[in-house]
């Protein structure tokens, strides 16, 4: 023993601070946490006062973005590294940041009027707004979306020296031109992603922090551990759902993360989970809190926005693909119990509501709010009024719970957490507003779509496959919010000059751009999870992607066949039934080829005949549904005559890291997982693995 202490493991808030790009990175305190915190509580009253008394709508977002860049540079470090507290430099950027900002509103009337000629002033002033949003965002995101930003810009500036009989080429525009296009109207920094964030997102953000100061997010997490408790497979369910239900409370892939699996490591490790695959359980998981309804992700708020639709149009579209998703993830949970041979574990959730019912009986009301929201709306309600009283209601229940009602310094506290939490997704959109205006501006769009269609031969199934892997590529270097936006102005009009409609070419785009936060090589959340279970962070990475698999297939359903319409809860009743159904069937064929284990090992010709029935009943018309199905009927047939033939398999050659079935559970009644369990950094079981 040489007497030195091992290092205690990371905490969650700062897994989430080194992990999660879109998380305040500094932790303040005294006066200064006291100051930024009343300044986002007023932030959030002015969102709520707002949201019943609109006015113009030009002067709400400059005045919005006049308190979120002084926030950002105060609570975001210039560098991971350094000082916690603003230095002299993070001071200063606040204060020209403000003033910025404000002179537009000082003189706004003569500043719109001048949005063609515009003087001196009015051009520094917007060269230093457009600066300092992008210096916000890579402190909050990183460099490469502001590097995005510049390369857009250069083209803006530069492509009027291209012939002008270029695909690329552009009649070309000087600095005042292009800065006035950025800062003096309703597009590029003031646009619609923007406006996104200053309206939709907000509100939910505020929600979200009331609903979890209220206790929800403990609810949550205890509900799912009641709900699942003697099958093998429980542990991997109970993350799952605690998953798809914190994700109404964060929003986050890696928060979610994080959250689910500083609780739900323990048991899957109690469980006989490698590092590895429990680590991709959690990812899988927590990547769906960015589909999981009422909230979804913020570009689902400007889907709605560019449709000109409703939100809760939005939330139906979304209702199929989302559950697509869970299904895949369950299915490909119930194959890893089996391969690896976990166990079952017993958890006591609370001390006073140890079983499901109990729990639900006495902590249920939390549900209410989030059914709020969607009722309303579908009594016509906007969706600003509908989050709003779905927050009132949240505050107003928590009093039922003495531990976590919010008194008037917790209910300021919350409304503030609500604030800060949009801090980045608004840097981000208005970044991502000047590459909107860039391409309005110089026409790019229209000539991208033309590049595409131009390569693929106008082939659908061809210039689909491109727009998947462009904007997967583009969300390993942006945000998801980012990313669909970019896509949707240059790649998205290349899906629609084929025929596929507004809703399924933006729910196309916008299920890649979320599925881009799982795909090698920098799916952040798989890097959360593996820093949570010791894991190696790579093996980590490929078991989440692995688990989320089917849902990258699924989004080529709505846009290449007919009847994919459907998905999107989108014509008769039996049309979606019919293509709910064979999508489900094409998803359990996928996860069988992906686990390659359903009820015992699979070989190659099993697994081959589920990837063409997979393919074949995402075709989604009568005739290759039947022959899909047929292929999968066989598949099954040959599975269960080939196990039945082969010798049983000793427990010897269970894979590594599994615990042989029968294996002693923990005992009903025994001291709750979360609280008896070591961590993976203390228990010198967990140590042995991959570093």
């Amino acid at each position: 023993m040489t007497g030195t202490t091992a290092a205690p493991p990371p905490s969650a808030e700062a897994l989430i601070a080194e992990y999660d790009a879109e998380r305040p990175a500094r932790h303040l305190s005294g006066a200064l946490s006291r100051a930024v915190t009343l300044i986002a509580l007023g932030l959030s009253l002015y969102v709520l006062w707002w949201t019943f008394f609109p006015g113009s709508v030009l002067p709400y977002r400059m005045l919005f973005l006049a308190v979120v860049l002084p926030l950002v540079f105060v609570c975001y470090k210039p560098r991971r590294k350094g000082g916690n507290g603003p230095g002299a430099v993070d001071w200063a950027l606040a204060a020209l940041s403000l003033a910025a900002c404000v002179y537009p509103l000082a003189v706004f009337d003569a500043f719109i009027r001048r949005t063609f000629d515009p003087t001196v002033l009015d051009t520094v002033a917007g060269a230093v707004i457009c600066l300092l949003v992008l210096e916000a965002c890579r402190r909050t995101v990183g460099w490469i979306l502001p590097a995005v930003c510049l390369l857009f810009l250069a083209y803006a500036y530069y492509g009027g020296y291209l012939p002008f009989d270029w695909l690329l080429g552009h009649r070309g525009y000087d600095l005042d031109r292009i800065l006035a296009s950025f800062v003096m109207g309703t597009d590029g920094v003031y646009g619609v992603p923007l406006d996104v964030a200053a309206t939709y997102i907000i509100l939910f953000t505020i929600y979200g922090a009331v609903l979890d100061h209220s206790g929800a997010g403990r609810f949550f997490v205890d509900v799912s551990l009641a709900a699942f408790r003697r099958s093998r497979a429980a542990p991997g369910r109970t993350v799952t759902l605690a998953g798809f239900l914190l994700g109404t409370v964060s929003g986050s892939g890696v928060a979610t993360t994080v959250s689910v699996g500083s609780v739900a490591w323990p048991i899957l490790r109690r469980a006989g989970y490698p590092r590895e695959q429990g680590g991709g359980v959690l990812a899988a998981a927590g990547i769906g809190a960015i589909l999981s309804p009422p909230t979804l992700g913020a570009a689902a708020f400007i889907i709605a926005e560019y449709m000109e639709v409703g939100y809760l149009t939005v939330l139906i579209y979304a209702l199929i693909p989302t559950l697509l998703y869970y299904l895949g993830i369950f299915l490909a949970i119930e194959i890893d119990a089996r391969r690896y041979g976990t166990r079952a574990v017993a958890v006591a959730v609370a001390v006073d509501a140890p079983r499901l019912w109990p729990l639900l009986r006495r902590f249920g009301y939390h549900f209410s709010s989030l059914f709020v929201i969607v009722v309303l709306m579908a009594l016509g309600q906007s969706p600003f009024r509908a989050v709003v009283y779905a927050t009132l209601l949240a505050f107003a229940l928590s009093f039922l719970d003495r531990e976590h009602r919010l008194t008037p310094l917790r209910a300021a506290r919350a409304l503030a957490a609500g604030a800060m939490g949009v801090l980045p997704v608004a840097v981000t959109c208005a970044a991502a507003g000047m590459i909107v205006a860039v391409v309005t501006l110089t026409g790019l769009g229209l000539k991208a779509s033309s590049l595409i269609v131009g390569v693929s031969g106008g082939v659908l199934a061809v210039t689909a496959l491109m727009c998947a892997l462009a904007v997967l590529l583009l969300g390993l270097a942006v945000p998801v919010t980012a990313s669909f936006v970019i896509a949707a102005v240059i790649i998205a009009p290349a899906l629609k000059n084929l025929g596929v409609s507004d809703a399924e070419t933006y729910m196309f785009i916008f299920y890649y751009a979320v599925l881009s936060e799982v795909s090698p090589p920098t799916a952040l959340s798989a890097f959360a999870a593996s820093a949570i279970t010791g894991g190696d962070a790579y093996r980590t990475m490929l078991a989440t992607w692995k688990y989320t698999l089917p849902a990258f297939l699924v989004p080529f359903a709505f846009v290449l066949t007919p009847g994919g319409a459907g998905l999107l809860a989108q014509g008769t009743a039996g049309g979606i039934l019919f293509a709910a159904g064979a999508s489900a069937l094409a998803v359990a064929a996928l996860a069988a080829v992906t686990g390659g284990w359903p009820a015992g090992r699979s070989g190659m010709p099993v697994r081959a005949l589920c990837g063409v029935a997979a393919v074949l009943l995402l075709f989604l018309s009568p005739g290759p549904v039947l022959a899909g199905a047929g292929v999968l009927a066989l598949a099954v047939v040959l599975h269960l005559v080939l196990r039945r033939l082969s010798p049983r398999a000793s427990p010897g050659g269970s894979p590594p890291g599994s615990v042989p079935e029968g294996s002693p559970s923990v005992p009903e009644g025994s001291p709750s997982v979360r609280e008896a369990a070591p961590s993976p950094r203390e228990d010198p079981a967990a140590q042995e693995g991959p570093p």
